[in-house]
């Protein structure tokens, strides 16, 4: 099956909420307005689809233009059953993209114990700056900031 990157739709805000509901139920899941909030204002959202269903969805904001533009990573989201098929990869590359356009350096969040999500990023240039000790509420889950430096590609893009 194939699946689809593009915009995040509004109509897709409700079916995002039920997704965070499920993925992080321990913490604090966003609600729909929280997802509308964040379109509201502007931030990149894009969603991954398969046959017009939501599978997944991502989000950054770009905090600093240039020229030294800083951007930070929202959230990035797939659904358990789609989960070790690369669409991750697939949002997280397109939020890269984006911001790559204005050479943003970006930094995120991700929870310590969330092993294939910080190889992912790893494996994409983001590397470990400390560790955010109860960053996650209410299960008190630590976390790591990350950051990813612009590279010589994104530069010339």
């Amino acid at each position: 099956m194939t699946v689809h990157i593009g915009p995040l739709r509004r109509e897709d805000l409700k079916r995002c909420a039920e997704l965070e509901a499920e993925l992080f139920a321990g913490d604090d899941p966003w609600s729909e307005p929280a997802f509308a909030a964040e379109i509201d204002a502007g931030h990149h959202y894009v969603g991954a689809y398969a046959e017009g269903e939501l599978i997944g969805y991502a989000g950054i904001a770009l905090l600093v233009g240039p020229p030294q533009a800083e951007a930070e990573v929202h959230t990035i989201a797939v659904h358990p059953d789609w989960q070790g098929n690369g669409i991750g990869k697939a949002l997280l590359l397109d939020l890269l993209a984006h911001v790559g356009q204005v050479n943003a350096t970006v930094f995120l969040e991700v929870r310590t114990d969330n092993e294939p999500a910080i190889a992912l990023y790893e494996r994409q240039g983001f590397e470990k700056l400390g560790v955010r000790k109860r960053y996650y509420q209410p299960s008190g889950a630590d976390a790591f900031t990350m950051r990813r430096v612009p590279t010589a590609e994104s530069r010339t893009a």
